[in-house]
């Protein structure tokens, strides 16, 4: 769940810390109070492009930080991992976002990462849903999703789409096969050019020997100047040892001679002597070693001009080089014996297709059961809503056989009919905006046990619905709130009344400037607030009616 949500310097925020509890939690607030902040923080949270004009007049930068709690962190840690980040320390998932004047920066769990990072990880722990927020409900791909999760055929589609996958790209290598008839002599040349360029250069995989190269050719162009520095210290070393040590020792005998008591001082001398005296024998031999040889040097350059070559042609790396030169290699053979690889891919062709076949049939026949079932509950929560004579229903389209798709064999059209008499139609055909979040709300309802999505947040969906309406959009909500985290921010104090946690956002003008807080409403705080919202002022009569809708 969103446990903590801190906003500096959004529009008119200029700081605010909010604390969420579980459950439903409901904010209300005045036209123009700022409850749109609340929204538009979490989605830039969740990677939404930030605009420099959400400043707060006056300052440079905003920041928006999230803390989430999670109960199950592994799907998180998985996208982190994948993302170069750290796993998060213990339950918790820290977002920040920090928007300049001409840069914004992104950090999860205290690491710089992308807005991609963010919209991956907010797919999968924030459902959020306003007035126009239903091109997922609208997407047919994303309504068979809902069909199956609600199916429980997780395995069954994993288990079919590994044989499509398999079947498919067996068929397009059969497929490109097919077209490499028309291949040209060119290309043929082109890829036996490839092949034998390649091979003639003898790579050798798994191995360094691009750094062992060039650092041998490193050694070998500064051959002479190595001779110099090395003769140098070996010089200077022979000079030290020979006169200045030398003579320094004989000093140092003389010294003990004179009074004992010295020697422990310089017990290290001699020893210095012995080490420096080999140090210079090291060097003569290191010097004694280096050649000055043209064309060893000739032979490595020529080497490292070939990786270089190679790399430009076919590839960032000499691996990446050695697979182009393999691709290259099997196409060629494939053209060459065009027809018995084939023969012997066809039948593997076939094969693989009587079985996506096979599962395919295994995976229509768990939806055929299970779409009527989730029609029937959607239109159970619709009526609930207030659409008592909709019609709903869940139309499989079947695809050609010839053509399965990763989906399985079969397409799918949530249809609704709000009026009697008329005809269903595909959800994305209804107008209005009232209508498609009551049905979105329905099947959010009855897909409750099986969507993962912790938490969800509805921004005035309850919009142009009347008050009944209003308080089964409410319950809905209330009961959705016993599986996930909810805040719905609303205008209808029915909605309000479920929550299990009220705030109300205000707006104040303090020192000249206008400012947006959130406070939590509980006891006669919260009445008056519900009593505001029903608009009955200090009446006898709307405070009744705001303990009845609390009572209720």
């Amino acid at each position: 769940m969103l446990s903590l949500l801190k906003i500096k310097n959004l529009a008119l925020v200029d700081q605010l810390s909010w604390q969420l509890g579980t459950g439903l939690v409901g904010v209300t607030g005045e036209t123009g109070a700022g409850k749109s902040v609340i929204v538009g923080a979490l989605k830039l949270i969740l990677g939404e492009r930030a605009d420099k004009g959400l400043i707060r007049t006056g300052e440079t930068t905003c920041t928006i930080e999230a803390v989430f709690t999670l109960a199950d962190d592994s799907t998180v840690n998985d996208i982190l991992e994948d993302s170069g980040l750290d796993r998060c320390e213990g339950d918790q998932l820290i977002i920040k976002r920090v928007i300049g004047q001409s840069s914004t920066k992104q950090f999860v769990n205290n690491s710089p990462a992308t807005l991609a990072v963010l919209k991956r990880i907010g797919t999968e722990i924030v459902d959020l849903h306003g007035p126009h927020d239903h091109q997922s409900l609208l997407s047919t791909d994303r309504q068979l999703s809902m069909l199956d999760a609600y199916a429980n055929s997780e395995k069954p589609l994993t288990d079919y789409r590994e044989i499509w996958s398999e079947w498919h790209e067996k068929s397009m290598r059969l497929e490109d096969l097919r077209n490499s008839e028309r291949a040209t002599e060119q290309e043929l040349d082109i890829l036996k050019f490839q092949v034998e360029e390649i091979d003639s250069a003898e790579l050798k995989p798994d191995t360094d020997e691009e750094e062992e190269i060039e650092n041998q050719f490193k050694r070998v162009s500064n051959s002479v100047k190595l001779i110099e520095l090395s003769s140098k210290i070996a010089g200077t070393l022979e000079h030290t040892v020979n006169d200045a040590l030398g003579e320094t020792l004989r000093a140092a005998q003389e010294l003990q001679q004179l009074d004992p008591s010295v020697a422990d001082r310089l017990t290290g001398l001699e020893q210095a002597a012995l080490e420096l005296l080999d140090l210079e024998r090291e060097m003569v031999s290191y010097s004694d070693d280096l050649d000055v040889d043209p064309e060893e040097e000739n032979q490595l350059s020529n080497r490292i001009n070939t990786f270089e070559t190679l790399k430009r042609k076919y590839g960032a790396t000499l691996a990446d080089v050695i697979t182009h030169g393999e691709d290259a290699r099997q196409r060629l053979m494939e053209i060459e014996n065009r027809d018995g690889v084939l023969d012997d891919l066809q039948i593997e062709v076939d094969s693989l297709y009587k079985k996506v076949l096979t599962s395919a049939k295994k995976l229509t026949s768990i939806r055929k059961k299970s779409a009527p079932k989730l029609a029937k509950e959607i239109a159970t929560h619709l009526k609930e809503l207030g659409f008592k004579q909709a019609a709903f229903e869940l139309s499989l389209i079947p695809t050609p056989e010839s053509k399965p798709t990763s989906h399985g064999m079969e397409g799918i059209e949530f249809q609704f009919g709000p009026n009697p008499g008329e005809p269903l139609k595909p959800l994305r055909q209804i107008g209005s905006s009232g209508e498609i979040s009551r049905v979105m709300l329905a099947v959010k309802s009855s897909l409750a046990d099986q969507d993962a999505t912790p938490l969800m947040v509805f921004d005035e969906i309850d919009a142009n619905v009347g008050g009944e309406i209003a308080r089964a959009v409410g319950d809905k909500m209330a009961v959705l709130g016993e599986q996930h985290q909810v805040i719905s921010i609303t205008h209808f104090p029915q909605v309000a009344a479920v929550a299990g946690q009220h705030f109300v956002v205000e707006k104040h003008v303090d020192s000249g400037r206008t400012n947006s807080s959130l406070r939590e409403v509980t006891g006669n705080k919260r009445i008056e607030e519900l009593v505001r919202m029903l608009g009955g002022g200090n009446g006898q009569q709307a405070t009744a009616m705001a303990k009845s809708l609390l009572k209720h």
